[in-house]
């Protein structure tokens, strides 16, 4: 599985691109920002939408995830980045990929052990959860610990899924139709 993770952005939208294994390791495939030039809001969504959308070209994602949009103090900043949020998504679904929403305590627990974590924090375990010779850039590093959460989430589920086979079938045997 591929996964496209998504820190959106009304002026920086980051973005980190990981493969599970079949052993269920993360690896690093790449990472980076599209960065959004000051011009009128349907230009700013344009270029986020633009970005994401040649992304997923390039790396063929399976599964897009993305940050939740969170409360902030400032209406006028959570409604630019819910804007922002929602180009990267049509993105993703004009592009038939699955698209999971993680809120930024799930990300930063996934990636870090604890909700509240720091941006360097963050920065700091995505460089060693993944193998990275430097730190990624703070909203690429956030972008990648989306897209581990996703993982994480995603391995949990099959695991579970499996095991849940596992007991199903031993319980009642394997009946063979006749």
């Amino acid at each position: 599985m591929r996964i496209l993770g998504i820190d959106p952005g009304s002026r920086i939208t980051g973005f980190g691109v990981v493969q599970v294994l079949r052993n269920g390791r993360v690896e690093y495939i790449a990472s980076g920002c599209v960065r959004v030039p000051k011009a009128e809001l349907a230009g700013r969504l344009k270029t986020v939408y633009d970005g994401v959308a040649e992304i997923i070209r390039t790396y063929q994602p399976t599964v897009l995830a993305i940050e939740k949009v969170f409360m902030a103090k400032n209406a006028d900043s959570a409604l630019k980045l819910g804007q922002a949020r929602g180009a990267a998504i049509l993105a993703g679904a004009n592009h038939m990929l699955d698209v999971a929403e993680y809120t930024a305590l799930q990300i930063k627990r996934a990636a870090v052990g604890k909700g509240h974590a720091g941006k360097q924090q963050v920065q700091h375990m995505v460089k060693a959860l993944l193998g990275l010779s430097a730190a990624p850039q703070a909203d690429a590093a956030d972008a990648l610990a989306c897209a581990i959460c996703h993982a994480h989430h995603a391995v949990g589920r099959l695991s579970q899924a499996a095991a849940l086979t596992r007991r199903r079938s031993g319980r009642r045997g394997m009946r063979l139709p006749l």
